[in-house]
């Protein structure tokens, strides 16, 4: 995770940003920080990336890079706004020495359109395109990573990246919003996913899939209640965390953490 000490909205990059309302950047830090508590009471280990002036997307450290099993396949953003976060966070991973890391040649935005189901068909990556993803870079994750990546189409420009339209609730399981896919995608996630939790616009527009989950507990945003009712009648915990101020930069839960896979 990156805390947001620079996080602002000065740009517009995706639809929901908005240049003209400003960002409580107080609020902004304490709701990520409740975030980062949350998850480290549900016992997980959380890195903290130093935020650096001048990118105030860090926040987004999901964007970042995409790792499985000890390789790290890294991003290439498709606007230069970001463009220097991707070596931040090559430096983390190359510093830590246990990694493989892989530099990209394809535009890619790491989890933002990459989620890995290691218990699904032998193991299996979902990959996103149609907004910032270079389809190639699909075939290049294969080749980095050496598991099979299916390439699904994102065609509503609200939900631009997968991981604002489909999340991993455990190792085999995946909730969606369908109507964010191409019809040819949502034929294959039929198939590949028939005991998905379907969601619908409004758990999609309330970031509801933009979501973490342990196979147990699954982290959302306070908007998202259908999607937290959803989500506990299929067996899982809902646990509800305030991010309203990362959502003006088009953002939530999952944005806001990047998953290690050692």
């Amino acid at each position: 995770m990156c805390p947001p000490e620079h996080f602002t909205v000065e740009y517009a990059i995706n639809p929901w940003m908005d240049t003209t309302v400003a960002v409580d950047s107080g609020l902004a830090l304490k709701q990520w920080e409740q975030l980062r508590t949350t998850l480290v009471n549900l016992g997980h280990v959380v890195h903290v990336l130093d935020p650096e002036p001048g990118l105030p997307d860090m926040v987004y450290s999901a964007n970042g890079a995409f790792s499985v099993d000890g390789t790290v396949y890294g991003a290439r953003f498709k606007y230069p706004q970001r463009s220097a976060e991707a070596l931040a966070h090559q430096a983390f991973y190359l510093a830590a020495e246990s990694w493989r890391f892989v530099a990209p040649e394809q535009v890619n935005e790491g989890e933002g359109d990459f989620a890995y189901l290691p218990g699904a068909y032998g193991g299996i990556v979902l990959a996103g395109y149609g907004f910032r993803t270079d389809p190639a870079a699909h075939a290049e994750a294969q080749e980095a990573l050496g598991r099979p990546v299916v390439s699904l189409r994102l065609v509503d420009p609200a939900f631009y990246h997968l991981d604002t339209a489909l999340a991993a609730l455990d190792d085999r399981h995946v909730t969606y919003y369908p109507g964010a896919f191409s019809p040819a995608s949502q034929r294959v996630l039929a198939q590949l996913f028939p005991d998905a939790v379907l969601a619908d616009r409004e758990d999609a527009e309330a970031f509801g899939l933009n979501l973490v989950s342990d196979g147990r507990h699954v982290i959302l945003n306070t908007e998202a209640v259908a999607m937290g009712h959803k989500v506990r009648d299929a067996g899982y915990l809902p646990v509800h965390v305030d991010l309203s101020e990362l959502k003006r930069g088009g953002g939530s839960v999952k944005c806001a953490v990047a998953e290690l896979r050692p």
